[in-house]
């Protein structure tokens, strides 16, 4: 048999490190373009804006590649739970001795540098999620199991949400589609799309046309069905609990949610309601991004861009950089790129050969998904702006690194799938 470090350079996906590549390669370009200033002579390389800092943590990143594919594959499933803990603790931390950068306390470090625990917590998340899922007769059917794997994404929620970062707590909840392709009920995430759904009708009907209609889907269910007593009982709790989330959205909007939350949810309803308050963000990125056309106005011409209309675009808001300056066209092929990486992700989990590396596969696609489908979708308005980074794009060590070694532990995995299977 082939040596494994062989065996690594034969069985690496490289179409998946190609897509990688480019993708890092556009995003570094886009966070110079966002920091360009015709009138200096900075050059993308230098250390004092953020496109120079950036290839620093490029550099980093690839780093932390070749030690990923020198330790042994087997440490990520042994060692899953120490590092989960570890990160765990670093987010405990946070609170008591963190840096406080733009209103939340999400960061440790010394001096000018810090990292952010948060984004990492999502790999080790995954890590344990597949170390508990993998292990000898698990069965997801198991009111037990799906306790312990809820608690598992709880803890990191919770932590992350102390540091009152909202969006990246966030995340952690499409670990479910994972539970769910492993064989939980899909009546949970049925429940909480419908749930999210009469949450938005909330805001947008008025609360007595929404009780009226559901009092006349109530009746007509039980007139038009089975007159059995439990299924009247369930029909009427059901409508009891829809009733209850809408009786409930305006006490998490005016006692729950913080003051910059609630404006985002206003922004997200109506943000021409006061366009240069809380509707600013989303209305100067939708016009960045539409002033593009087709083509866009060119690498470095944006307008938008150089005045400082949209903030934070080097990071929640860098692809209004791609709508403005490289138009319809610059956008399909970044969306393509991103949608061909989690495709390719899906193809490399489904391939696996045991259950470890297949959960942990499909758990760097959904994350990628929230991160992508979040991210694009509220530069556009289609979401509440949470602060969600593109992955590999927007500026940032932490979420390029804790990206990064995502992706490369399935590479990783998935070339020695085979050593792997003739172990077994």
């Amino acid at each position: 048999m082939a040596n494994r470090d062989d065996i690594l350079s034969t069985k690496m996906d490289w179409v998946t490190v190609a897509i990688y590549i480019a993708i890092v390669f556009m995003g570094w370009l886009n966070i110079y373009a966002v920091t360009y200033d015709p009138e200096s002579d900075l050059s993308i390389f230098n250390l004092t804006i953020n496109s120079g800092r950036q290839l620093m943590f490029i550099g980093g990143a690839f780093v932390i590649i070749m030690a990923i594919l020198i330790v042994d594959m087997r440490f990520y499933e042994t060692f899953a739970y120490v590092i989960y803990g570890v990160i765990m603790f670093l987010l405990l931390l946070v609170p008591i001795i963190g840096k406080e950068v733009g209103g939340n306390r999400a960061w440790l470090g010394i001096g000018s540098f810090g990292v952010q625990p948060s984004e990492f917590a999502k790999f080790a998340t995954a890590l344990a999620v597949a170390k508990f899922m993998g292990g000898i007769g698990f069965r997801m059917d198991q009111r037990k199991n799906q306790i312990i794997l809820f608690v598992m994404i709880g803890i990191p929620m919770l932590l992350i949400l102390a540091q009152k970062d909202t969006g990246t707590a966030l995340v952690f909840t499409i670990f479910s589609v994972v539970f769910f392709r492993e064989g939980m009920s899909p009546m949970l995430i049925i429940a909480g799309l419908v749930a999210g759904i009469i949450f938005v009708l909330t805001l947008l009907v008025n609360e007595i046309y929404l009780f009226t209609g559901i009092g006349v889907i109530l009746l007509s269910a039980i007139m038009l069905g089975k007159k059995k007593p439990k299924r009247i009982a369930w029909l009427v709790a059901g409508a009891i609990a829809i009733c209850g989330i809408i009786k409930s959205v305006d006490y998490v909007i005016t006692d729950v949610l913080r003051p910059h939350q609630q404006a985002r949810v206003k922004a997200l309803i109506n943000p021409d309601a006061d366009p240069l308050g809380f509707g600013w963000n989303v209305t100067q990125s939708k016009i960045a991004i539409g002033s593009g056309g087709f083509l866009g106005k060119g690498f470095l011409q944006g307008t938008q861009t150089k005045f400082n209309f949209v903030p934070e675009q080097s990071t929640d808001f860098i692809f209004c950089t791609i709508g403005e300056e490289h138009g319809w066209l610059g956008s399909l092929l970044t969306i393509a790129l991103f949608i061909g990486l989690m495709l390719r992700v899906i193809f490399l989990a489904e391939r696996q050969k045991n259950r470890f590396a297949r959960v942990y596969g499909y758990s760097v696609a959904v994350i990628f998904l929230f991160h992508f489908a979040v991210n694009i979708g509220m530069t556009i308005g289609l979401f509440p702006v949470i602060g969600i980074p593109l992955p590999f794009f927007s500026y940032g060590g932490s979420g390029l690194w804790a990206f990064t070694i995502l992706l490369f532990i399935l590479l990783k995995l998935d070339a020695h799938r085979m050593y792997v299977l003739q172990r077994i």
